[in-house]
């Protein structure tokens, strides 16, 4: 490629690691980070003498890149940990001009036993902020985006902060294959299959031994959506976890528990519908009444927003182009393993 280029499109330039950043927290450790500019940045030659990055190839490559070295350089400066996962999601984003990976990488939300949960992905950011913003949240998308996830976050946040004096977390209780009746136990242990997401994102974020205290307290109540009818929810922070598998009825009923000094997220991917055929999803059903009513948000979520293992985002892109190939018989979604 480069023997093709003229003069005038070859560039060589430079950046120099500030003296108050220790180069590792830079390029991380045994380079990987390096690695990940080098893999995403192919027509570029990178050197590295003491604390002087040189770059050379495409003059356009190489303002790229020295962009995408200069907001990594302002996140390295926070103490926030750079991953290559973390420079692949940064150079998606300069190269795309959607958002400053600084601003992004760097939003902590919530700090928990030496752990800091933050927005990964300029979706998740936008999820985020949007929840700052608004009364009513839905976060839409696929499996591994983090929506309960970070909804759970600020929820703590804003419980810690006294915004509010309660949170709220529900589900409803339905799978695919399974009915309540036909699980053992009391209704009790017939509840807890599924709402153990919940509890297992709550324990990562708030001190277990304290969590039965607040239960007692009201303070966290985790109950199956069925629970919420007749109530209004004040000064609380509701959380709608799994709502593809609502009613529309059910959902009307949900939002309608809203309060005063009360923000409800509602969080579901409407490519898992375990509903028994025939029936709406409540989640698809309220984007055609709710959007566009000044303080409701809709975020979408993509493959593009995964953080879990490189092959979640392959298996999702994949299941979605086979499903652009089958005709659209079904309001169903696929069935969960």
């Amino acid at each position: 490629m480069k023997a093709h280029m003229s003069a005038n499109d070859f560039r060589t330039d430079s950046i120099v690691i500030p003296h108050d950043l220790d180069p590792v927290a830079l390029f991380g450790m045994r380079d990987e980070v390096l690695s990940s500019i080098e893999k995403g940045f192919p027509r570029l030659t990178l050197g590295v003498r003491d604390r002087t990055l040189t770059l050379a190839g495409p003059g356009g490559e190489v303002t790229t890149a020295l962009h995408l070295l200069e907001e990594l350089i302002q996140v390295a400066r926070t103490g926030t940990p750079l991953t290559a996962d973390a420079v692949d999601r940064a150079i998606t984003m300069v190269r795309t001009h959607a958002a400053r990976p600084s601003e992004v990488l760097t939003d902590d939300i919530v700090s928990t036993r030496g752990k800091t949960i933050r927005p990964k992905t300029l979706g998740q950011k936008t999820y985020v902020d949007a929840i700052d913003s608004n009364t009513i949240v839905f976060g839409i998308g696929p499996a591994g985006t983090g929506k309960t996830y970070l909804a759970m976050a600020k929820a703590v946040v804003a419980l810690q902060t006294r915004q509010v004096n309660r949170i709220v977390l529900t589900r409803p209780a339905v799978e695919a294959g399974e009915s309540l009746g036909y699980l053992p136990g009391s209704l009790t242990d017939k509840i807890d299959p599924y709402l153990r997401p919940l509890y297992d994102a709550l324990h990562d974020m708030v001190d277990p031994e304290s969590i039965p205290s607040l239960m007692a307290a009201g303070t966290i109540e985790v109950a199956p959506l069925a629970y919420m009818r007749g109530r209004t929810l004040n000064d609380a922070f509701i959380i709608l976890d799994e709502a593809q598998n609502t009613s529309p009825q059910q959902m009307k009923m949900f939002l309608t528990r809203l309060g005063f000094n009360s923000t409800v997220v509602v969080t579901g991917d409407t490519s898992q519908v375990d509903l028994p055929r025939g029936t709406a999803s409540g989640l698809r059903v309220v984007q055609e009444i709710l959007t566009g009513i000044d303080d409701v948000a809709f975020c979408y979520l993509t493959s593009a927003d995964v953080v879990r293992h490189r092959l979640v985002t392959d298996i999702i892109d994949a299941y979605e182009r086979w499903d652009a190939t089958r005709p659209a018989a079904s309001n169903q979604g696929r069935k969960r393993s």
